[in-house]
């Protein structure tokens, strides 16, 4: 099944330079790139897209980070996307994270963990809506894809 999924390159991986190399693992994995833009979250966006952890003892940090500077947005589109994409990330916590993942290999710590990804096709909804105005999405074939649905 064709899902569309939120990923964001935070702040740590923007600026260690890893926006480049985040969007290239999940290309390789054949996943479709439909939507792209750099920004630096605003406060209110950030706790309306952290919403769902108001009132946890690391919201107040969570927000401060990723707030801190710019991050890249991307919405990928492919089969199972959202797992597709959770799989690749790795565990939330990098020292948990299998090698090879991008939060295994890339990410510094729990905080520090280089990207964000949705959990569920529920948040993945809610989550691109955020950050992305329908016009902002594209549609297009590429020639693998007629290959993925034989």
């Amino acid at each position: 099944m064709t899902q569309r999924t939120l990923v964001l390159v935070k702040p740590d991986g923007v600026m260690r330079q890893l926006s480049g190399t985040v969007i290239q693992a999940f290309e390789q994995k054949g996943l479709k790139l439909v939507g792209l833009k750099m920004m630096v979250m605003e406060r209110a966006l950030a706790e309306q897209h952290y919403a769902e952890h108001q009132g946890k003892s690391f919201f107040p940090g969570m927000v401060d980070f990723i707030v801190s500077g710019p991050i890249v947005a991307m919405v990928l589109e492919g089969p199972g996307a959202i797992k597709a994409v959770r799989d690749l990330m790795g565990a939330t916590n990098p020292q948990d994270a299998a090698p090879g993942t991008i939060r295994g290999s890339l990410a510094v710590d729990i905080t520090r963990n280089v990207v964000h990804g949705s959990d569920s096709p529920e948040s993945a909804s809610r989550e691109i809506g955020l950050f992305f105005r329908p016009e902002e999405l594209v549609s297009y074939v590429r020639p693998v894809d007629g290959w993925l649905s034989e």
